[in-house]
């Protein structure tokens, strides 16, 4: 079993932490991105000044094996399980609700997740990359019809996702978080590193702006591992490429050290395509891997979001491929 290590947040974090649990591995960290300010995160932020932990349910419910337990209700259905109607619970998570509550009492967001992630059954170990609530702020041009130049200030992750402009750049506030000592222990020990795939802007170069973390992969004696997105995404990345995605990633930092960029070969249709992402993978020190990753419906048509076999065949083929 390798040391296995994985950054992001939301739902292609959720896929990458499948992926590999189906894959039989059980020494993973989840390392989540603490940023998002929306829904019953953004509530739970505010009232009680506490890091999001929508994100951080959702990879503790990843890591649960698919046969945990035999009652009628599993932890993976528990923790996802959000509430309805129009009272104060409405739209709250219980995984959110139960993270905030053992945060609450025990006075640490990692202890909270250790002991969320032991009651659930949950394999590996689920960490926030900082232990403080942090925010987005990004610079965004094409918001002024009238002058496409102009660049603006936009603030917090929704606000950042959704926007109808071009980002040019995130950064985080505060400007120097620190990270979390178990999130830089983990690294230094990783046999392999993940990043990606995610929201580019919101969830994936976050992590690695935090202060320390680029250094610590870097530092570290494992293969590190960028996983493309499947197309571009509404908003932040609208008209992206895939090589604007490593030309954006290049710019926020500017020193990672990367071995493989794993791309599904669906995305980059032309040769001339290949060519570039192959060139700006070379600024990183990578190489570029095109394997069939995009889970399809029953008719066979894809969908926006990776398979997790597909997935986790292609990361246990760089993994053997290492340790060959």
């Amino acid at each position: 079993m390798a040391n296995i290590v994985c950054l992001g947040g939301g739902h292609g974090l959720f896929q990458t932490l499948t992926a590999l649990r189906r894959q039989g591995e059980k020494d993973i960290t989840a390392v989540v991105s603490v940023a998002d300010d929306g829904g019953s995160s953004g509530r739970i932020r505010k009232e009680l000044e506490q890091i999001p932990p929508g994100d951080l349910r959702m990879a503790i419910a990843a890591l649960i094996p698919d046969n945990a337990g035999s009652s009628p209700v599993g932890w993976e259905e528990l923790l996802q399980h959000r509430f309805g109607g129009h009272g104060a619970l409405a739209g709250h998570a219980v995984g959110n609700l139960l993270i905030a509550a053992v945060t609450e009492i025990t006075g640490s967001s990692v202890t909270a997740l250790d002991t969320v992630v032991r009651a659930s059954g949950a394999v590996g170990r689920v960490l926030p990359v900082s232990c403080q609530p942090l925010q987005i702020e990004a610079d965004v041009s094409g918001l002024d019809p009238t002058n496409i130049g102009n660049i603006y200030p936009v603030r917090g992750q929704v606000a950042v996702a959704s926007t109808t402009g071009s980002v040019q750049r995130v950064r985080l506030i505060p400007a120097n978080p620190r990270p979390s000592e178990e999130t830089l222990d983990a690294i230094s020990q990783a046999d392999l590193i993940t990043l990606g795939p995610g929201s580019w802007f919101t969830s994936v170069i976050p992590d690695v702006l935090i202060p320390g973390v680029e250094q610590a992969i870097n530092a570290s004696l494992a293969t590190t591992v960028v996983v493309l997105n499947l197309s571009a995404e509404p908003g932040e990345t609208a008209g992206f490429t895939a090589e604007r995605h490593l030309y954006m990633l290049k710019r926020h930092s500017q020193r990672l050290h990367v071995d493989y960029f794993l791309v599904d070969k669906n995305m980059v249709n032309s040769e001339k395509e290949q060519r570039e992402l192959v060139i700006s993978a070379s600024d990183f020190g990578a190489q570029v891997l095109f394997r069939d990753l995009c889970e399809k419906d029953q008719f066979g048509t894809p969908t926006d979001r990776h398979d997790p076999a597909l997935l986790g065949a292609a990361l246990m083929e760089i993994k053997d491929h290492v340790a060959s």
